[in-house]
């Protein structure tokens, strides 16, 4: 298991990795060049730490150990002693290729390099290091502490020590993993996302009302919330982000993302986040 732990980004993703990292007795430093957000992340770990304390989950003692492991910086270069990274940005292939070369200067020899990257190819950016044998698909689902499971996506290159190591680290945070190949959307987007994509052309279609279409697939296939609800939570920006991936990297006509979606997304309608998505919130 890794001793020092560094996370980059410090939003929802960043935040909830580096969460159950630290409950799992790993120094983590958190990384996020915009100060107002790195604050932002620190205190979404502490208020999820704290939330657990609240529910008994948790004792006040171990919390303040897990707190007393956390480190913050603005910078990747200010950080050392690396021996496992794990980059949360968002969905910008050029930013993460950026990062990447970035750690690839911190993090120690036999260090492993992961990305929480949910569409972009685990091959184009252990491309962008001097060891892409040490890149790796590390994909928590969102919210962190709360679901189970990581993805492992191995690139074309990934070494089968990097492979173990990953898998270790996941499990000691009390992650079940399933791996998969380095294919657009790996194995969750590419089941998922055509799915809530074809919820949106059937509403487009008018086949039902939004709640409707919703109550079906929930009532009808046990989900605990529908498909178009479910892309509100999401942001149909990411929705649509992804479909694109499928479509443009799988190259089918069946992944083309809905009309409806990408009109939506152009009016600033991308969901819960910005108060109006197929729901108002």
């Amino acid at each position: 298991m890794p001793t020092h732990l560094l996370v980059v980004g410090a939003g929802q993703m960043g935040a909830g990795i580096a969460q159950v990292a630290l409950q799992a007795g790993v120094q983590v430093t958190l990384v996020d060049a915009m100060a107002e957000a790195l604050a932002k992340g620190k205190a979404k770990v502490e208020g999820g730490l704290s939330k657990l304390v609240e529910k008994g989950k948790l004792d006040e003692a171990k919390k303040q150990a897990a707190l007393g492991l956390l480190r913050t910086a603005t910078s990747i270069g200010d950080v050392k002693d690396v021996d496992f990274a794990v980059e949360a940005v968002s969905e910008n292939v050029e930013l993460k290729k950026k990062i990447f070369k970035d750690l690839d200067a911190v993090v120690k020899p036999g260090g492993v390099l992961a990305t929480n990257t949910s569409s972009i190819p685990i091959t184009t950016l252990g491309a962008a290091t001097k060891r892409p044998d040490a890149v790796i698909g590390m994909h928590f689902m969102n919210p962190v502490p709360l679901m189970a499971l990581v993805e492992v996506i191995r690139g074309v290159a990934t070494s089968d020590a990097t492979y173990a190591a990953t898998l270790a680290l996941a499990k000691s945070m009390g992650k079940t993993t399933v791996t998969s190949k380095d294919f657009p959307g790996f194995i969750v987007n590419r089941i998922l996302i055509p799915m809530l994509n074809e919820a949106c052309f059937a509403l487009m279609e008018g086949l039902a009302t939004a709640e409707d279409i919703d109550t079906a697939m929930k009532l009808g296939t046990n989900q605990p919330m529908g498909p178009l609800q479910l892309a509100d939570f999401i942001g149909l920006d990411t929705c649509l982000a992804i479909a694109e991936v499928l479509h443009q990297g799988l190259g089918d006509s069946k992944y083309r993302p809905c009309p409806l979606l990408r009109q939506y997304v152009a009016a600033g309608w991308v969901g819960k986040k910005s108060g109006r998505g197929f729901y108002t919130y």
